[in-house]
């Protein structure tokens, strides 16, 4: 009984084989086995239809009955899909810029603060001190600077009555220039001493030096005005030094309140009641969910796909789909997978979308024609490649063919023309170029 089997078994493997690989020598073989049918039904066919060709009675004999499917190629969204996830807008670890112990209460993790809030307090110590002592020397370099202003104009008096010295003086010069002259001529004619002569000399030499005196106090008036300026330039320096040295020790009190820089969620807890921090010390880690971006990894075939701005949606684990638009596409690939990082911006104002959720992602892009067919309906050529095969003039034609999305009614696909038959059962059984009878199926069935 198990021999019977096995033969059974091995003639329907040996049956199977040469019905799909040599279906055409078996028709033959057939044919020439039947020649007597065949012959009476072409006698009886041709007494009622005596034009037909003994031609055309072997090609329908020989013909593979198959059902075609007409198609029409529709226009359909050709969406770019992603494997992604969610990711925070933000994300900042808010730290210390100095030192010192903590006085406020702490913040627990999860606890959702807004911009401007108190996170972390530290202890002022003697930094209240220092700045008074900085506004202390501020208000003594301001005193300085009228004390200075006003030295220039006491100066300046200084240099313009040595000025009307130094007229005076020249005047006594000429004065005395013009006696030694007179005294000069009388003594040549015998009117004047020898001591006039010398009294008008040493008068004149009086005037000269009187001269140099008060040009010297000229050049001492100008020196202490251009010291009285410098004063004041001094002063000026005192006072943005004090300036500088208040803002300095306001900075200082100021860097003592740690508040948030932007709304958003606390990831950690903020720094403990009496802990010690110092300058870059960890207050603590603050994300922002709303809006929230979906990243994903674009391949280098579907760049040209994805443009800023596009619409696009995703699908997370938990099943709730949002929609939103391309804010992010890279111009530089990663180094490793050739991909390009693509952001997408969610509105989350309820922040019931979480940080590394995994997403479907699809992102819109132009139309393309396609045509939907049945899964089922797709075959490979004797190269392999993929496609489907076409009733064209009653012969079986293969098409190379695109996948472009997969659904649930069937895939679509493109690379055939705007009509096509498509057939749907028996394209296994045939090869390019043979000869078929096709019956039609809606396209819905």
């Amino acid at each position: 009984m198990r021999l019977f089997s096995i033969v059974t078994a091995i003639l329907v493997v040996a049956a199977l084989y040469l019905m799909i690989f040599d279906r055409e020598r078996v028709l033959a073989i057939a044919g020439r086995g039947g020649e007597a049918e065949t012959t009476q039904a072409a006698v009886d066919e041709s007494a009622t239809t005596p034009e037909t060709p003994s031609g055309a009675v072997a090609d329908t004999l020989s013909a593979v009955s198959v059902v075609a499917m007409r198609s029409t190629a529709e226009t359909v969204d050709s969406a770019v899909v992603l494997r992604g996830r969610t990711e925070a807008a933000r994300q900042v670890d808010v730290r210390a810029e100095t030192s010192g112990l903590i006085v406020s209460e702490p913040l627990r993790k999860g606890t959702f603060v807004t911009a401007g809030q108190l996170m972390c307090e530290i202890d002022p110590g003697t930094r209240l001190v220092a700045l008074s002592e900085a506004q202390a020397r501020l208000l003594e370099a301001e005193a300085r600077l009228p004390v200075a202003e006003a030295g220039v104009p006491e100066a300046e008096a200084r240099a313009q009555e040595a000025a009307a010295r130094l007229i005076e003086a020249r005047a006594r010069v000429d004065e005395a220039l013009v006696n030694e002259n007179a005294a000069k001529r009388l003594k040549a004619d015998g009117f004047a001493s020898e001591t006039r002569l010398k009294a008008a000399t040493a008068a004149l030499e009086s005037a000269r030096a009187g001269v140099d005196a008060v040009e010297a106090s000229i050049k001492s008036a100008q020196s202490g005005i251009a010291s009285a300026r410098s004063g004041i330039e001094t002063a000026k320096s005192g006072i943005l030094s004090a300036k500088a040295g208040v803002a300095a020790a306001e900075k200082e009190i100021e860097r003592l309140r740690i508040l948030a820089p932007f709304d958003g969620l606390l990831e950690s807890d903020t720094a403990e009641l009496g802990a010690l921090l110092q300058p870059g010390a960890l207050c603590a880690t603050i994300i922002q969910l709303d809006p929230i971006k979906l990243v994903g990894f674009v391949p280098e075939t579907e760049m040209g796909k994805v443009t800023v701005g596009a619409p696009a949606g995703a699908r997370l684990t938990s099943g709730r789909e949002v929609r939103g638009i391309v804010t992010f596409l890279s111009r530089s690939a990663d180094p490793n997978t050739r991909t390009f990082r693509v952001e997408i911006e969610v509105a989350n104002a309820d922040l019931s979308i979480s940080d590394g959720q995994t997403a479907d992602i699809l992102i819109a892009s132009d139309g393309l024609t396609a045509h939907l067919i049945p899964q089922s309906a797709l075959t490979l050529n004797d190269e392999g490649a993929l496609g489907v095969r076409v009733a064209r003039d009653d012969l079986a034609r293969f098409v190379p063919v695109t996948i472009l999305r997969d659904t649930a009614k069937g895939v679509w696909v493109t690379g055939l023309s705007d009509s096509a038959d498509i057939i749907v059962t028996g394209q296994e059984f045939v090869s390019d170029g043979s000869a078929i009878k096709v019956s039609f199926r809606e396209a819905t069935q």
